[in-house]
């Protein structure tokens, strides 16, 4: 019976659950949440209480992102990988990051987009961090880190043909996209439990407390009206509000129809939690994630004290081999790759062979008996193990050389192949910056030969003006100034006796079309001549 202890870390909180395996029989052994401010002490706590020192033990990761990448299923299974490796040192290219800090996983599955492409899931995390979380284990067993997104449907009895979506709503918020039965996308939203808590905790001074009021806090929806006043109402919904608002675009953005949501995480403990998220999304069913293997009928303990630890749980199933391979960030030891057979251990060296191993194993090392025929076959068999070991170790080392060559080689064309796209680049750069120079030069002939034009084209308009205004001019008026002011802007300046044949001259320039926008002052009498000054457009 194989065993694993699931750890779920938060910055305040950690979620436990240490689950057995038994063939197709799986069990949840102990869990629980707890409170903490020195992360190896409550760690060590934890794998005390849980007897769980030689038992072991699967973690999540933290901070991941998640990409993906549309690859020619044609390729070849080397081929593919390279081109992800290509795909993802463009990506950290353009964002500016720094490739040898990152630690990168990914698994592929049949695009929905394209029947002549696959879908490369990519995940990748900072090295520093995955560090820390090994160092906060350190002395334990530590076999996994895994992104708790993907670990999350291993809860679920999947059906192959089935679309749904996992809300999980921690300290971030979550929501893993199953398309036909395989996780197709991962949503990461900033909204989450660590706003509640932050403020409720604000107001109780207890992160502890903040906890517990979200399990006794009720949310009142169409069918269950409110009885009381929830102070604490005002601190939750705002932020369920924006993650069910986030949620509709995921699943409207979704390449099939997603008819089923499952909640869980530390905001699946809210009551009516799922009746929110009915009210809102009224075309899809949605429900609170809880574990497959887990009969409720005949549970002892409440379900809903297991879907608290829901994440803890998924870590643990993990760490047994359970949901997608390859995604564990953590580096295994040879050792810790090779199962040791479950056997029991006799004798005073086999009592200290456990003891280091932590594996029942049965053997009889007792050195004073004489050898039967059936020791010497076993010696027999054991050094011709030892002999196969040996081979396959050199055959490995010799074919091991032989992939590193191959990859310095593939690493050499891989450079020089960037260097040729940054010379291709550096060309294309200076192609646009001549082109850019082009345009403004042309651009400014065409402004230079517009302003020619338009001075060709009033060249003969004031010549016009004064010809036409002398023919209008009344008898009795006396022009005594004609200005160009502006562009077309003509300012013309009179005197008469009467001020009727000023206003005739003023009619005049406007209905014969002489002038456009004509207007004038209202005139200056002195010695008796009248002068006003007249205002208007060439047309």
């Amino acid at each position: 019976m194989a065993e694993c202890l699931g750890i779920y870390l938060e910055s305040n909180l950690i979620k436990y659950a240490k689950v057995s395996k038994d063939h197709d029989r799986v069990k949840v052994e102990a869990f629980g949440i707890k409170m903490y401010e020195q992360t190896e002490e409550a760690i060590d706590q934890i794998v005390r209480e849980t007897s769980s020192t030689k038992t072991p033990i699967s973690i999540n990761l933290s901070d991941e992102l998640y990409n993906y990448f549309e690859i020619f299923a044609m390729l070849n299974k080397k081929d593919i990988e390279r081109t992800v490796k290509t795909e993802f040192e463009f990506l950290c290219d353009e964002r500016g990051l720094k490739q040898n800090t990152i630690e990168a996983r990914h698994f592929l599955i049949p695009s929905k987009e394209s029947t002549e492409k696959i879908r490369a899931v990519h995940i990748s995390a900072n090295r520093v961090e995955i560090a820390k979380k090994t160092q906060q284990l350190q002395g334990k067993m530590l076999r996994c880190i895994s992104p708790l997104p993907i670990a999350l449907p291993t809860l679920i009895d999947v059906d192959p043909k089935e679309n749904f979506a996992i809300v999980n709503i921690e300290e971030k918020t979550t929501i893993t996209l199953v398309i036909d039965g395989q996780i197709y996308k991962v949503q990461v939203l900033e909204d989450g439990m660590k706003d509640i808590f932050d403020k409720i905790s604000a107001k109780e001074n207890s992160y502890a407390r903040a906890y517990e009021i979200c399990k006794n806090t009720t949310i009142y929806t169409l069918d269950t009206p409110q009885t009381e006043v929830d102070e604490y109402l005002e601190d939750i919904m705002p932020t369920l509000y924006n993650i069910v608002e986030k949620t509709k675009d995921v699943l409207k953005e979704s390449v099939l129809s997603v008819p089923k949501i499952y909640i869980t995480g530390s905001g699946a403990v809210i009551n009516n939690i799922d009746l929110y998220f009915q009210d809102n999304l009224s075309k899809v069913k949605c429900q609170i994630l809880k574990p497959y293997f887990i009969d409720a009928d005949k549970a002892k303990i409440g379900i809903k004290d297991y879907i608290e630890v829901n994440s803890a749980i998924a870590l643990a199933l993990q760490g047994l081999g359970e949901g997608i391979k390859g995604v564990n960030f953590k580096e295994l030891a040879l050792s810790e790759k090779i199962p040791l057979p479950n056997i029991e251990f006799s004798g005073g060296v086999g009592s200290k062979l456990k003891d280091i191993l932590g594996k029942n194993i049965s053997l009889d090392l007792s050195f004073n008996k004489q050898l039967d025929r059936f020791d010497k076959s076993l010696l027999r068999i054991a050094g011709s193990l030892l002999l196969v070991v040996l081979l396959y170790s050199g055959f490995s080392y010799v074919v091991g050389n032989q992939i590193k060559e191959k990859e310095t080689l593939a690493d050499e064309t891989i450079t020089t192949t960037k260097l040729e796209i940054a010379k291709a680049n550096a060309d294309l750069e200076k192609i646009r910056t001549r082109t850019s120079e082009y345009t403004t030069r042309i651009n400014n002939l065409k402004e230079s030969n517009d302003r020619v034009t338009e001075k060709n084209k009033n060249r003969n308009s004031i010549p016009n003006l004064l010809n036409r205004i002398m023919f209008t001019v009344p008898k009795s008026v006396q022009i005594t100034s004609i200005k160009n002011t502006t562009d077309k802007h003509i300012v013309i300046t009179a005197q008469s006796e009467k001020y009727e044949q000023l206003g005739y001259l003023k009619g005049k320039l406007s209905v014969d079309g002489i002038l456009t926008n004509v207007k004038s002052d209202s005139g200056v009498k002195q010695d008796g001549i009248v002068k006003v000054t007249i205002e208007g457009d060439l047309p």
